[in-house]
Formats: structure tokens, C-alpha cells, sequence
């Protein structure tokens, strides 16, 4: 039997048999379904992936009539990882013209809202000349990133350092305070975006701070579909499982901590969201075929059960991608192709 190259989840080359492929498969799959208590996936989308493993070519591609569109996060700042000096407007330009992006991202260097919010101002010029030299739809895109607000850098006493002296009450009322600071933060910037002309928000790497972090994506979300029913937003997540860093945070009655991408997209609907983007972890010590079926997984358990688009978060270390600064292109097409069939995305 010949062996099947692949790869490890930190990006190493690695060469499996079918068998153990097959085996990985079956293990990535009961991996999800313990932890999410979501279906497995039928025997036919299995056998579809060890075929997408197999297939000798470097790069593979979807089926004909299967495309999708593509989102992005932080664009802006991509170009200049390959070390080419152009600014933020002509970035989106070459993602537009030479590499065919479907939609695009303003962002700025720091990609939070609490630092974008005194600097908005300057920040419009820029989205004015994107809109003007371009086609494709234009996002606004930062993080809530619940950490800034807390000490020395923001007016919260910091919950790491509170919650190892017992403080556990002083911890959650600063969570709660820098939800209040967050959603205002969101809401400012997002209005002037919104009412300057942009197409739609992304409030991306949502719950990197646990449920507050989540908690405030969503009220901001909310507060922004009240001011502007025909916004468009994408709620990106930042980790398959949301951390219950609070614990006794609710939105409309559910308990945050704790919830898997099929009841964090539910949520994100109730909100207003019109776009919702899965973030499942990659394991760099597990192969590609566990981590792939691990995360289509999850991914097919969310796109079943959601009424608006879902955008599956494929990038560095996330839904079967490797931890690599630069992502390998064999691993990249094969984990896009198995989502794009299997979980029926609207989008990437």
C-alpha cells in the first residue's frame, strides 16, 4: 500500500497508509462528537475525505458549481508579512485586481476597536479612497479584545491578577465593566464606518477573552442591527469552545460559557448577525486527516443548524489549517475542499 503524504498540525511533512489515515479520520471525528455532542459524519462524507487525502496532487480545488465566496480578516497587513512596502489602499487593491478577492478589509495595524476609536477620524480618508478605487464589497474590520481594557493599559482591574488571589466576585465585575467599555468602543466605531459608506463590519477573533469577550460582540452586534437594520455584520469566533473566564454570563437567557459553534451561531443570529464565522483549534501535534475531520465536524454540526451564512475561519492554526506563518498550500486546499463539500459553507 503506497503511503499518503501529509502533514502534522505545526505544518511537518508526514507519511501515513491509507490505514492509518482512515484510523486518524474516525479519531478527529469521535473527538468532536465527545466534546460538542454533535452527529458524526455518514460514511460517504468519510470515504470523501480519505479521497481527498489520497489524491496524489499538490493542490486541490473544489468541484465545479461548489465555489464559494471568501471573507477576510486583517488584509491590510497581510501584504507587508511578504515584505512588499505599499500602503493599506493599494494592499485591497492587489487583492481585488491581481488576486481576485471576492470581498475586502480595511483595518488598521492594531486591529481592535478600543484603539481604532480615537483615531477614527483618520481612519475615514482612507476607507473614503477604498471605496472609490474598488468593486468588491468593503468590510471594517478589529477585535473586541477584551484584554485592553484591563490594567496597566486600560481603566479595569486586571481579572489574571484578581483571580489567582480568590477575588473571584472582583474579577467578574471587571469583566462586566470592560463589556460596557467594549460594546461602547464597537458602536462608536462601527456607526462611523457605517455611516461613512462601508459595506458591512467584521468584529472578528470574538471570545479570545472568554464569554465577556463574547458577551460583548453580541450586545455591540445587537445595539448596531437597532441603529442600522440593513447593516451587515460577520461575527468571527476565536476558538472552538468559549471559555467560561466570567462563568455566569447569559444572553437571552443561555449561559455563555461553555457553548460549541452550533449554539455560539445561534446566538450570534439572535444578535443580528449576518454572517458567522467557526474557529475550530488545531491540534500541531495531531496529523492533517484528525484534525481535518475533527474540524469539519464541528463545522457541519454549525452550517446545519444556522439560518445565515456561514464563513468557516480557514487560516494559521485554525479549522484543520497548520501553525505556520506561511501556510502549505497542499494542506490549505485539502482542508478548504473537505469544508466547502462536506459542511456546505456559504463561504471561507
Amino acid at each position: 500500500m503506497a503511503n499518503i503524504l501529509t502533514r502534522t498540525g505545526d505544518g511537518y511533512h508526514l507519511e501515513m497508509t491509507e490505514d492509518e489515515v482512515r484510523r486518524d479520520i474516525d479519531k478527529g471525528i469521535q473527538d468532536a462528537v465527545d466534546r460538542a455532542g454533535v452527529a458524526p459524519l455518514e460514511q460517504d462524507e468519510i470515504q470523501h475525505l480519505l479521497e481527498i487525502f489520497k489524491c496524489p496532487d499538490k493542490i486541490v480545488g473544489v468541484e465545479s458549481g461548489k465555489e464559494v465566496c471568501l471573507s477576510y480578516d486583517g488584509m491590510a497587513s497581510k501584504i507587508r508579512r511578504a515584505h512588499i512596502i505599499i500602503n493599506r489602499v493599494q494592499t485591497l487593491q492587489v487583492f481585488e485586481r491581481a488576486l481576485a478577492a471576492d470581498s475586502l478589509e480595511l483595518t488598521h495595524i492594531d486591529y481592535s476597536y478600543k484603539p481604532v476609536k480615537p483615531i477614527v477620524g483618520f481612519e475615514l480618508p482612507d476607507l473614503d479612497l477604498v471605496l472609490n478605487s474598488t468593486v468588491a464589497p468593503v468590510f471594517y474590520g478589529a477585535m473586541p479584545n477584551l484584554g485592553l481594557y484591563s490594567q496597566p493599559d486600560g481603566p479595569c482591574p486586571n481579572p489574571a491578577d484578581l483571580l489567582p488571589l480568590g477575588k473571584i466576585e472582583e474579577a467578574r465585575r471587571s469583566y462586566e465593566a470592560a463589556i460596557e467599555l467594549a460594546v461602547s468602543d464597537i458602536v462608536y466605531v462601527a456607526s462611523q464606518m457605517y455611516e461613512a459608506g462601508v459595506d458591512g463590519i467584521n468584529i472578528d477573533t470574538v471570545g479570545a477573552a472568554g464569554d465577556a469577550d463574547f458577551l460583548a460582540a453580541l450586545l455591540a452586534t445587537e445595539k448596531l442591527k437597532r441603529k442600522y437594520p440593513g447593516i451587515g455584520i460577520e461575527m468571527g469566533m476565536a476558538g472552538e469552545f468559549v471559555l467560561g473566564m466570567h462563568g455566569e454570563l447569559t444572553y437571552q437567557g443561555v449561559r455563555l460559557a461553555g457553548l460549541y459553534p452550533q449554539d455560539q451561531v445561534r446566538m450570534a443570529e439572535k444578535a443580528g448577525a449576518t454572517i458567522f464565522g467557526p474557529a475550530i483549534n488545531i491540534v500541531t501535534s495531531g496529523s492533517l486527516p484528525w484534525n481535518i475531520a475533527r474540524s469539519v465536524t464541528f463545522t457541519k454540526a454549525c452550517s446545519a443548524v444556522s439560518s445565515i451564512p456561514v464563513h468557516a475561519n480557514l487560516g494559521m492554526g485554525v479549522c484543520g489549517i497548520p501553525l505556520a506563518l506561511t501556510v502549505p498550500v497542499d494542506a490549505l486546499s485539502r482542508a478548504s475542499k473537505a469544508h466547502v463539500e462536506i459542511c456546505r459553507l456559504d463561504g471561507l
